[in-house]
Parts: C-alpha cells; structure tokens; sequence
C-alpha cells in the first residue's frame, strides 16, 4: 500500500521459507505486506493473521479477495493468541514496529507532527487513551514510560513538567503536549549530525505504556511459540531495546543457552526446544533504510522449533 513498507520483508521470507501447502501466521498485519509476501511465494500456502488495529479489517479484506480461501485475518490482539483455535503453524511472524498508519494518521494521536487528540492506543476502543494516562498516572508510571520505554537521558524534566502540565489542558492534545516536553528539554543540540523533535523519546514511551506493548509482547510471542509445529519458525522484528532484550533472552532460554552474563542455572535444567537462526540479528540494508528511515533501528532475530523429545 502507498506510504507502507514492509520492514526487512526479503529477509523475513527467506527465514519463514513458506512451502506449498504449509500454514503460516502473521500475528501483527499492518497493511498486509508480509502476508502478501508469503502467500505468493508459496501455492497454496495459507496465511492467518490478526491485529488489534480495527482499521485493518478493511485492508484485510483486500488479501483475502486477492486469495480466496488462503488467508483468514482475526480482529484481535495479539496478547490473546492463546485463545486462537487454531495451532501447528509452521511459520509465525510478529512485527513489532508501529504501522505508517498509525503516525500517518493524524486522528490517531501518535505524531506531533499533527495537533490531535493525544490517544496512542493501537486499538481505540479499549484502554485509556495517553491523555488519560497523563493525567492520571502515577510519578513512578510516568517515569517507567519516560526513562525506561523512552530511554530520555532527561526523564526528571519531563516527568515534572509533565506532573506541573496537569489539570491545564496541555495533555489533552498532541501538538501542546509536545510544546510541554520541548519547554522541558530545549531545541535538540546543534552539534548532534541528526536532529529529533525534543519530544520523540517521551512520545515512544508514552505510546509504549499506553499500549503495554513489551506485555502484549511476552504473552503473544509465548502463545506463538507453542502454536508452532514442529520444525516451525517463530520470527520477531523489534524497534526498542527493551523489545529486542526479551526476544534475544526468550531464544536463548528456548535454545537451552544461558539468558545473560550472570544466568547462572545448571546445564542440567536447561531444556533446548528451539534452534537459533540468528545469532546476531538481523538489521536493514543501507539501501533499505534510505527508502525507508523508520526501518533504521529493526533487529529480526528468529528460532526453529525443535521436535519433542521421545
């Protein structure tokens, strides 16, 4: 679709390597991108997907017109993909970036580059938009969101401009909420080679405590990973440090390897189930980052499941 791109989608075909006739999830659709990908490497491949986004519905049933009776899209949250009927994939997708609909949206209230209501939820319907969140969470939540989900070195400023903002109607909307941030930090230093608006971190972590995303994260890449058939790979695509740590230890755990410098548990009681595809993660092409920035920070990491032990 115009103004998406696929993140690192040769890359991830060639590692979920669909066959004819095999069975594959998409746990995050997005514009549909990957799953198209999938679909026409691989005849008769089928292709599940879901997402939390009720927008997607309607791009949704554009893949599923284009390949009738090989792809089947579920509103839901990936979060919940235990509850999903159906098993045995052989290959499971997540991609864990925020869809160019979402920033690209101005009623969603993700970019300051539009004055919108400041809400950030991936599904509107559910949750408290970031206005709520704002307003009304705790100087510990708030400094979670702003230190660790936005790693801003000067978290201290926002969070106590942010607890001054209050009750003024500054939080209320995307454009005055970044006004609030940028009062806090200043204009971005002349001597960085890139600048950033001053409110880029506070708004990927505001986002990210909104949506629970490293939550939904641990609970859907969990369930994926035991829907997986045997000899079938889990692939993850993350954008955020904190993101990118759980995946690299969740693989190693699954590939009986130690978790981090100071895991210091028995081999004995280490279970391989999963071999590892990537021991470094995979990162975009130059190429592909210059046709599209947002991509420049995605690291794919992906595991095959291992056949039970008899």
């Amino acid at each position: 679709m115009p103004g998406h791109r696929p993140v690192l989608l040769h890359e991830v075909v060639d590692l979920l390597d669909p066959r004819p006739g095999g069975r594959y999830l998409d746990a995050t659709f997005g514009a549909g991108g990957h799953a198209r990908a999938l679909l026409e490497r691989a005849p008769d491949a089928h292709v599940t997907s879901v997402d939390r986004d009720p927008a997607a519905a309607n791009r949704a049933d554009e893949l599923a017109a284009a390949f009738p009776g090989r792809f089947q899209f579920y509103d839901m949250d990936f979060r919940d993909l235990a509850e999903l009927e159906a098993e045995c994939f052989d290959g499971i997708l997540f991609d864990l970036g925020v869809s160019s609909f979402h920033f690209d949206e101005a009623g969603r209230g993700f970019s300051f580059r539009f004055d919108a209501p400041c809400d950030m939820r991936m599904d509107p319907r559910r949750g408290i938009s970031a206005a709520e969140f704002l307003e009304g969470a705790s100087e510990e939540e708030l400094v979670r969101a702003v230190r660790d989900f936005g790693e801003e070195r000067r978290w201290r400023r926002v969070v106590s401009a942010i607890l001054r903002a209050r009750g003024t109607g500054a939080l209320q909307r995307t454009g005055s909420f970044a006004e609030v941030v940028e009062r806090a930090l200043g204009s971005a230093p002349a001597r960085r080679m890139v600048r950033i608006h001053p409110a880029t971190h506070t708004f990927q972590g505001i986002r990210m405590a909104v949506n629970d995303e490293l939550g939904a994260l641990e609970a859907g890449a969990t369930a994926g990973f035991d829907k997986l058939a045997p000899g079938g790979v889990l692939a993850i695509i993350s954008f955020h440090s904190l993101e990118d740590r759980w995946v690299k230890r969740a693989f190693r755990r699954y590939c009986g390897q130690p978790e981090h410098a100071e895991d210091s548990t028995p081999v004995q009681e280490r279970r391989a189930v999963a071999k590892m595809l990537t021991p470094r993660p995979v990162t975009p092409a130059p190429d592909e980052i210059s046709e599209n920035p947002r991509a420049r920070s995605a690291k794919l990491r992906a595991v095959r499941k291992l056949p039970a032990s008899p």
